[in-house]
């Protein structure tokens, strides 16, 4: 995936389940730094303090870094497999704790490794992961006569229309991908027979 688009985690996740009367607890936040990784991190071991284990794993885009940690189950079953949960969707800039607080019975080696999975990957779904995709960012403005054929160019577009205000003209908020800003100014030039008016407002990362 290039610099210009990468997936990540949009909100929070949470999610639990239980596997021989052991009880999983999947925290996952979205994360841009290593050390907002580490501060919810040390936030949930506070909260779980009295748990068998907090198993974590994160990746940060910034400075490339991957972290994980067994926190004491049998070395490559528990982190590792939180991990791969994160890396196997392609995920960045999210951290992923599995709690877990141990009911009496063994798991064994395969069985560990599948529940932190299966923990990891619950938490992950619930926290809606998204693709993010560097866009420039554009106001249209034009009469109330046109905006609906500017709108009908829009819709649909690899475009994405984030908002729409009506005043005494209508101004479209539109995000227009890297490569794409000559091909969108000759559009909307054509379908407002070059009356509306387009400004630039910067670029930034946009969900799609």
């Amino acid at each position: 995936m290039s610099s210009s688009e990468y997936k990540t985690v949009k909100d929070r996740g949470y999610a639990e389940f239980t596997d021989k009367k052991s009880l999983f607890i999947s925290n996952v936040f979205p994360v841009k730094t290593e050390e907002k990784a580490i501060f919810y991190l040390n936030a949930v071991k506070k909260k779980y303090s009295d748990a068998t284990h907090n198993v974590y794993a994160y990746v940060v885009r910034e400075n490339n870094i991957q972290r994980f940690s067994d926190d004491g189950e049998p070395s490559g079953t528990a982190g590792m497999p939180v991990l791969d949960a994160i890396r196997k969707r392609g995920l960045t800039d999210m951290l992923v704790v599995v709690t877990r607080y141990f009911g009496g019975t063994l798991l064994g080696t395969g069985g560990l490794v599948h529940a932190y999975g299966k923990s990891a990957s619950l938490g992950i779904e619930n926290a809606c992961p998204v693709t993010r995709r560097l866009c420039h960012i554009y106001s249209v403005t034009a009469d109330y006569s046109l905006s609906g054929k500017i709108e009908y160019s829009l819709t649909g577009s690899e475009y994405i229309i984030e908002n729409i205000d009506y005043t005494d003209a209508v101004t479209f908020k539109v995000c227009v991908p890297f490569g794409a800003e000559e091909r969108f100014l000759k559009e909307v030039t054509e379908v407002s027979l070059g009356s509306a008016k387009v400004e630039g407002l910067g670029e930034r990362f946009v969900d799609i």
